[in-house]
């Protein structure tokens, strides 16, 4: 009986019960650390590989290296993340203001849509009105070329469905960039005067 009376102030294995109650917190904090890390080291090397890819596909001839320049962006991500999925897109247009813009057209019922019958500028010759006005693939010289590389992979810590994040991370790296001249490189330029 006198135990049971001293159990109250008895303070041995608090410790262990307090630990108990905080190291779930504590593991879910770590691994969410470690996985925002994690993921931002991905982005970091997507990055630097899809601005090396942009500036390898700038020159002339490119367009037959194509794979080569994809596998070398592929490679350098699957060394970290082996089991990931990768999505190219390439886009060119003619000048920097056309990138992600719409091809013009007229509105005549000034309804805001390229409505069925209504002029438009086919910027991108597919024979439609396009809500983006690149045209796909690599494009030519002094084209400019947007460049964009999306990653998925699954999540390696685990702690996403305790937090309610998807299993899954995606993230995209993107980069604008002009196409080198080769096609006026060989040509022979008339010099003249201001007048």
């Amino acid at each position: 009986m006198s135990r049971l009376r001293h159990l109250h102030r008895d303070r041995e294995g608090a410790a262990l019960i307090e630990f108990a109650l905080v190291a779930p917190v504590l593991l879910l904090m770590l691994l969410g650390m470690f996985d925002m890390g994690y993921n931002y080291y991905i982005q970091s090397q997507l990055h630097g590989s899809v601005l090396r890819a942009a500036r390898d596909s700038g020159i002339e001839g490119a367009e037959n290296r194509r794979q080569a320049i994809d596998d070398r962006v592929a490679e350098a991500v699957r060394d970290i993340v082996p089991q990931a999925r990768l999505d190219f897109d390439r886009r060119a247009y003619a000048k920097f203001a056309d990138v992600e813009q719409p091809e013009d057209y007229t509105d005549i019922n000034g309804n805001s849509i390229c409505d069925e019958g209504e002029p438009f500028e086919d910027a991108n010759g597919n024979g439609q009105w396009d809500q983006d006005r690149g045209a796909a693939g690599m494009g030519g010289a002094r084209d400019v070329i947007l460049y964009s590389v999306t990653i998925t992979y699954r999540r390696p810590f685990g702690v996403s469905r305790f937090i309610g994040l998807p299993e899954d991370f995606s993230t995209t790296a993107t980069t604008v960039l002009r196409n080198q001249p080769w096609a006026a490189q060989n040509a022979d330029t008339d010099v003249a005067r201001c007048l």
